[in-house]
């Protein structure tokens, strides 16, 4: 077991409602646009902003050598579920170290992992572990170091039906399949007893690029539902039977807030400082759980995180543990031709799991255990210049 069960844990406050409503107009802006254009390229360090860079062929960066990692560029790509908290450490840091300027894309996992692999990048990111098969594909190593986690919630949109909706284990994949068509379905009444619901037709909102955030929600989906499994599956991106697409975990949010009548699923954090309600999830067994941060960690204690810091957390046990939870993970080469950028980067990521980890609960993370802190700093040990 990873940790015996953790403390409450606050909510998140404003500082992260700050930083998610500039990165959701952002991402809606791009899936109106039908993901053309810009992307939500963001620095850190120096005062600078960075332009946005294309999701198919951004610069690696670049770095000037100074004394003890000065003078430091690194660029990453990679999932909009750590976002916020990702910048938040790279701007306490580049302001600590103001040699240093950190940008990260947030374009998807899928995209963090493709350019990662194209070396194009610095570090990646993702809500994913790689595979054997990606990682086979990457000459320089690679590193997996899960930096934080959280849970997935199923947020909805329904005038008139308050946040707690409970959603059965046969119910939501079926909803996501587009089988339940409309809120005053009795299979979604029978759980609800005194709740009105409407004759409303739902509509399904799910991402619309390649996204972690989909490979743990739809790797849920298929173990807990032979039907999903069988006529869908699991991945970063699926064909979806039903419903809209939308970017980003942002995106996904503020179009379930702008549409009467849906449903998606959306990191924690993103609901809860937008104030959109979610659903209690039947976990597997078969209590009705409320995502907070204390029923995530319950499912992450559940877990043991092997040697390869590797853990697929598709149908957790657990009386109190929330069904969905995963890790998110920074992607690193073992292998680094320039040593002030090896350096400074294994500095970051050692600040993230120390300092950083204070930052996890207020943005609606939930900070790594410390035994799972120690497994990931001698990880990082292992990059090499």
């Amino acid at each position: 077991m990873l940790q015996p069960k953790m403390p409450q844990l606050p909510r998140p406050n404003s500082r992260r409602r700050v930083l998610l409503l500039t990165i959701a107009a952002l991402s809606f802006s791009i899936a109106s646009c039908g993901g053309g254009g810009n992307t939500g390229g963001t620095a850190a360090g120096g005062g600078e902003t960075s332009p946005a860079g294309s999701s198919s062929s951004p610069a690696a960066s670049t770095s000037s050598s100074g004394g003890n990692g000065a003078n430091v560029s690194l660029l990453g790509t990679g999932g909009t579920f750590p976002q916020p908290l990702y910048q938040t450490w790279f701007t306490d840091y580049s302001r600590k170290n103001p040699g240093v300027r950190i940008t990260y894309q947030a374009l998807g996992s899928a995209a963090g992992i493709q350019q990662f692999t194209q070396n194009l990048v610095d570090f990646g990111a993702s809500d994913v572990a790689m595979t054997d098969q990606q990682i086979a594909k990457v000459q320089r190593g690679v590193v997996l170091l899960p930096m934080t986690a959280g849970a997935i919630v199923i947020a909805y949109n329904v005038a008139g039906v308050p946040t707690g909706l409970k959603l059965s284990r046969q119910v939501y994949p079926a909803i996501f399949l587009g089988t339940i068509k409309n809120w005053n379905d009795p299979r979604i009444a029978k759980d609800n007893p005194g709740v009105k619901l409407p004759n409303l037709p739902i509509t399904v909102v799910h991402r619309s690029e390649g996204s972690g955030t989909t490979g743990a929600f739809t790797g849920h989906l298929s173990a807990i539902d032979p039907t999903w499994k069988s006529q869908v599956g699991a991945g970063t991106t699926v064909n979806w039977p039903t419903g809209v697409g939308a970017k980003g975990n942002a995106g996904v949010t503020q179009l379930i807030k702008q549409t009467n009548g849906s449903i998606g699923y959306v990191e924690y954090g993103y609901a809860e400082t937008q104030k959109v309600p979610f659903a209690q999830l039947q976990n597997k067994a078969g209590k009705y759980v409320e995502a907070t941060l204390q029923t995530a960690s319950n499912t992450l204690s559940a877990v043991t995180l092997p040697a390869d810091l590797r853990a697929f957390i598709t149908d957790p046990s657990g009386a109190n543990s929330y069904p969905i939870v995963t890790y998110t993970w920074l992607l690193a080469y073992k292998k680094y031709d320039n040593a002030n950028k090896a350096k400074v980067l294994k500095d970051v990521i050692n600040y993230g799991l120390t300092q950083g980890q204070k930052d996890s609960a207020r943005l609606g993370y939930v900070p790594l255990p410390s035994n799972v802190v120690s497994k990931v700093q001698a990880a990082a040990n292992t990059i090499q210049p």
